[in-house]
């Protein structure tokens, strides 16, 4: 099994912890509809504000299973995605979208299948400048993500895994979720969490 199906098999918040609680992007990118889940390698994409000719350029250009992570230059009042990017991105086998702003037409492109993370809806449209740049290191809140980084994204939000602590992450995840199997048993049992973690002896409880 490749390391993106194993990463895609774990929760943001697991990933999260696994990195040293690091690499979360900022809690207000959530999916477009709850079910919504992406995994895969960034495709990065810094716009200028209300802009968005570089994102029908990310989507023309990445490759297959790649994750468009755009920065919008802290601009957040605009749709900058919708249906038709959407429509034209899953063609192309794009594998999701997580933007630091706003997107519009959720309802079509949740029909369409499209993963989409943003901060919000926005139904303001966008202009045509093309200033930005594409696939070069971007900083979405206080995470510097890097072409190529692995995105994964879910209800819970958005974490970015350096490519180089890509293998650690996967073993101190199976490390988490084996440690969660025997505290879920404990706590089956009977034993209280304060119990479990040691918590009564240490502060007195």
């Amino acid at each position: 099994m490749d390391s993106i199906t194993l990463l895609s098999q774990f929760s943001t918040a697991t990933i999260h912890e696994a990195l040293g609680k690091c690499g979360n992007l900022p809690s207000a990118i959530k999916p477009i509809h709850t079910n919504m889940k992406v995994c895969g390698p960034a495709y990065t994409v810094k716009t200028m504000p209300r802009d968005n000719v570089l994102l029908h350029r990310a989507y023309a250009y990445a490759k297959p299973g790649e994750v468009i992570v755009a920065n919008c230059s802290g601009f957040y009042e605009a749709g900058y995605w919708g249906d038709l990017m959407s429509l034209g991105a899953i063609t192309k086998g794009i594998n999701g979208l997580v933007i630091d702003g706003c997107v519009r037409d959720a309802d079509d492109i949740e029909a369409i299948g499209f993963s989409v993370f943003s901060r919000g809806l926005c139904i303001q449209g966008t202009s045509n400048h093309g200033d930005g740049f594409l696939n070069e290191p971007i900083i979405i809140g206080e995470v510097l993500i890097n072409p190529g980084d692995i995105i994964v994204g879910d209800r819970d939000g958005v974490v970015a895994v350096p490519q180089h602590r890509v293998t650690e992450t996967i073993e101190k995840s199976i490390a988490r979720i084996e440690k969660e199997v025997q505290v879920r048993e404990q706590l089956r049992e009977g034993k209280t969490s304060i119990e479990i973690y040691g918590w009564d002896k240490k502060f007195g409880y």
